[in-house]
């Protein structure tokens, strides 16, 4: 197995300090940067696996566990956010079902 360059260890460093009891982290190489993927441990039911880049200038902030830490917990708010399956703002469930947005 080759050895992860210096910006992927940096990553996967601080992927080993999370755990999760429903998700799994992993990271790799993407061009100049690396890509975080969360997947659903388990999941009940087929779940997409959210994906997010770290950009170089990202890797090399002078506060990378901060904004990591940041961008991973707004990463995994978007990512429980898609999996809802309807809204009231769907637009499937608006039609017919009495309402209108007109006043």
């Amino acid at each position: 197995m080759p050895t992860p360059s210096p910006r992927l260890q940096l990553v996967l460093d601080q992927l080993e300090l999370y755990e999760h009891p429903l998700l799994v982290f992993s990271a790799a190489a993407k061009g100049e940067g690396v890509e975080i993927r969360i997947d659903f441990r388990n999941p009940p039911v087929p779940v997409h696996t959210y994906c997010f880049e770290l950009h170089p200038r990202d890797l090399e902030h002078p506060q990378f566990t901060w904004s990591f830490q940041r961008q991973l917990y707004d990463c995994l708010h978007d990512y429980l956010i898609e999996m809802f399956t309807r809204t009231p703002q769907s637009r499937s469930d608006q039609k017919g079902d009495g309402h209108s947005d007109a006043l």
